[in-house]
């Protein structure tokens, strides 16, 4: 069982361009372009999660190449309603992120149906925006660089985060058997309109996560371009950890209780910050 949204069928990659070979743009000048960057690294993104994690069959996949380096995305499939349950849910994010309204999007796995808020696995996708465009961060925090951004640094730094989430992902323990996905969308509520919900969302509780088991919080990578940074982040029960090389990860402290995740604070400078959340509006079995 998943946890999905509902919006306009085949929209996401027809809106991203999607075809079998993708190549990183020579230059980005424009907000746009940069934006339709980070939509392609957060769809290959999510697609690398739940295909190397097991959420979804060989069949909900199809195989594309962003220059020379060959990813899964996923697709619709007439076999598995949840994998196009779930290229629909990302098109709320993508409607929230272009408005500058989207601060985080929270993927989370738990195992009891009834009981979402207790999860075993957590994926963050972070963003800020600048008066040039959307700042994207996926990133470690204490690596802020705002000097000029090449195409090449671009392009190098998505490639290493491609290729360090398939490697952290193919390396983790397996997840429990028969796991749900759901979806929480954050906030900033001074540009937000009160009454805003993306298509198939409803607004919830900024509440906490309950880990099931000990989390261990892992900063993964960074892309930067001239209007952007995307941060990526998970959470993961420590016993999955034992076949995971350390080094290729930043292991991020924290002083909250191990078992309680705060999805909402998870950066000093918005600890005083009130946010909305939204999650979608209902579950669909696979």
């Amino acid at each position: 069982m998943y946890r999905f949204v509902v919006v306009d069928r085949d929209y996401l990659f027809s809106f991203l361009n999607f075809q079998s070979a993708v190549v990183f743009p020579n230059k980005i000048s424009t907000e746009q372009q940069s934006l339709m960057l980070v939509k392609r690294l957060l769809a290959v993104a999510v697609s690398c999660i739940t295909y190397l994690r097991g959420i979804f069959p060989e069949s909900a996949y199809g195989t594309r190449y962003m220059d020379d380096v060959c990813v899964k995305i996923l697709r619709e499939d007439k076999n598995c309603p949840g994998s196009t349950q779930l290229v629909k849910w990302m098109l709320g994010c993508y409607d929230a992120l272009q408005k500058k309204y989207l601060r985080m999007i929270v993927l989370a796995v738990y195992t009891h149906p009834e009981d979402p808020q207790t999860i075993t696995e957590c994926y963050h996708f972070k963003f800020k925006y600048t008066h040039n465009g959307p700042l994207l961060d996926f990133s470690s925090k204490n690596n802020r660089n705002h000097s000029t951004i090449t195409c090449a640094d671009t392009k190098k730094a998505s490639i290493l985060l491609i290729r360090k989430i398939y490697v952290l992902m193919q390396n983790l323990s397996p997840l429990p058997n028969d796991v749900c996905l759901t979806m929480k969308l954050f906030y900033y509520d001074e540009v937000t309109p009160s009454d805003y919900q993306p298509p198939g969302f409803k607004e919830g509780e900024c509440e906490g996560m309950i880990f099931e088991g000990e989390p261990m919080y892992l900063n993964v990578g960074e892309v930067p371009t001239p209007f952007h940074m995307l941060k990526v982040k998970v959470t993961t029960e420590k016993q999955r950890m034992e076949n995971v090389d350390k080094s290729i990860l930043t292991h991020r402290e924290t002083n909250v209780p191990l078992q309680v995740l705060r999805v909402d604070r998870d950066d000093p400078e918005e600890e005083n910050q009130d946010m909305n959340v939204r999650v979608p509006m209902f579950c669909v079995a696979c």
